[in-house]
């Protein structure tokens, strides 16, 4: 028997060293565009209650489909890149399966029963789904969890309850810290293959044009009465100026997006959609297969140490 378990021994045996899996601390989020330039400026309007209740139900309900959809993380803990990646979506799919009950938990509050998607945010979450690494941290996380935080920010800003705004407060940290991971994600993909960028920009362009049908339909259903609900338009170009104003931050994007003619639009589209196939018959490199030469694994043991 090892002498250090000994009931009557005082030492304790020496622990291995502990490795440190993120380069950067996960707590931070330095995304590259501020929660500050997420704020839209609703001159003072408010959803109120009880008044919006069944409309704040709706918004819930989209939400909540969005937080179900999270489980997709999983997928790519099979298909990281690298163990510090997969320990990162680890902990992503236990916030998204969280915010499913901050979401239930607004319900609640609310008085209402969750109901079903709109077709386009079951689209946005499901049917763009990446089917590589690159498609997945540019345009689900960067961008896709960057809109999501730009309507987190309008209701903290506009739902006049402290509670509710309390839970959404606590889900938009950590989806900050989902959306600044794919951002730097996407500009190490870009530095080691610059030719990505037209890809990622026309798989972006497709979320950009979904975006107009979903606010017609917010206009149609809901109306523009509603002191919120008015700056429908405007808080849409605000958000598209947004997604711009990121990819040309990222690095996908080199100009304008009003400097793209429908010539220009269609080929980008036309060859994210033909690479989104095509990466359905590839068979994808596994973590299983990579990971003898991930960095973490190659290190000395003095530099794996704390």
């Amino acid at each position: 028997m090892d002498p250090t378990w000994h009931a009557g021994y005082r030492g304790r045996k020496p622990r291995a060293p502990r490795v440190r899996l993120f380069a950067v601390d996960p707590g931070k989020s330095p995304m590259r565009v501020s929660r500050d330039e997420l704020r839209f400026d609703f001159a003072g309007a408010r959803f109120r209650l009880p008044r919006d209740r069944a409309l704040l139900a709706w918004i819930v309900d989209q939400f909540l489909y969005g937080e179900v959809t999270g489980i997709q993380v999983g997928h790519w803990l099979y298909g990281a890149p690298s163990l510090e990646a997969a320990t990162f979506f680890a902990r992503q799919a236990s916030e998204e399966l969280a915010h499913v009950r901050v979401f239930l938990r607004i319900h609640a509050l609310l008085g209402t029963t969750p109901g079903p998607p709109h077709p386009v945010v079951r689209f946005l979450s499901t049917g763009a789904m990446g089917t590589d690494y690159a498609e997945h941290v540019a345009t689900e996380m960067a961008v896709g969890e960057g809109l999501v935080l730009a309507v987190f920010q309008a209701l903290i800003d506009t739902v006049d309850s402290p509670e509710i705004v309390r839970l959404l407060e606590g889900a938009a940290r950590q989806e900050e810290r989902h959306v600044a991971f794919g951002e730097t994600e996407t500009v190490r993909l870009l530095a080691e293959r610059p030719g990505l960028a037209d890809d990622l920009l026309g798989a972006n362009l497709l979320t950009l044009l979904a975006l107009p049908r979903l606010a017609r339909f917010i206009q149609r259903r809901l109306g523009t009465e509603h002191e919120v609900l008015r700056h429908t338009e405007p808080f849409l170009a605000h958000v598209v100026q947004l997604t711009e104003l990121r990819l040309q931050r990222l690095g996908v994007l080199r100009a304008a997006l009003r400097d793209l003619g429908w010539g220009r639009r269609a080929r980008l589209l036309a060859g994210a959609f033909f690479r989104h196939q095509l990466n359905r018959f590839r068979r994808p490199r596994r973590l299983t297969d990579t990971y003898l030469s991930d960095p973490l694994l190659r290190r000395q043991p003095s530099e794996a140490a704390e």
